[in-house]
């Protein structure tokens, strides 16, 4: 199995339209974003797309976003979502709330953690936890995005071009 891993989309349709085409050609089972959507209409390009999302500091009112989550057929997590798949737990918060960030890293509750808000990527171990920032698709140099394979939890990150 793969799960794909994005943040930061900040309303900019071309780089999610980019990255969901990667995405796809990569073979991904299910998407996790980690906020910052920014705005309501960036996220029907995700339809059909097994979705997973957390709110972001800058993303709209969990209501307008409820509705076209729910209508894509996405799950929509508010601040703090949690998944398992393939015997691994999995937690994603946004991360702009440290305190909280650094709690669900630590707690040693999860496999992995992912999160976004630096615009950085990282995958680093804590104790047994694997803490992974897929970047993000706006506001970088070079737009990321992450893949996990699973059960290994083999942390793959891939450009994403924009043409």
């Amino acid at each position: 199995m793969i799960l794909g891993v994005i943040s930061d989309s900040h309303g900019h349709q071309q780089a999610v339209s980019a990255a969901l085409r990667l995405l796809q050609a990569r073979g991904v089972n299910c998407v996790v974003h980690c906020g910052d959507v920014d705005d309501v209409s960036t996220l029907t390009l995700f339809a059909g797309t097994p979705l997973h999302l957390v709110l972001g500091n800058c993303d709209p009112p969990a209501q307008s976003l409820h509705e076209v989550v729910d209508a894509i057929g996405g799950t929509l997590h508010g601040r703090f979502g949690t998944l398992q798949l393939e015997q691994r737990r999995f937690a994603f918060l946004h991360g702009d709330d440290r305190n909280r960030l650094e709690y669900t890293i630590r707690s040693g509750s999860f496999d992995v953690v992912f999160h976004g808000h630096t615009h950085q990527r990282r995958c680093v171990r804590v104790g047994r936890t694997w803490v992974v920032n897929p970047g993000a698709l706006v506001r970088v140099p070079i737009p990321t995005i992450a893949l996990v394979h699973l059960p290994e939890v083999r942390v793959e990150f891939l450009d994403v071009p924009l043409d």
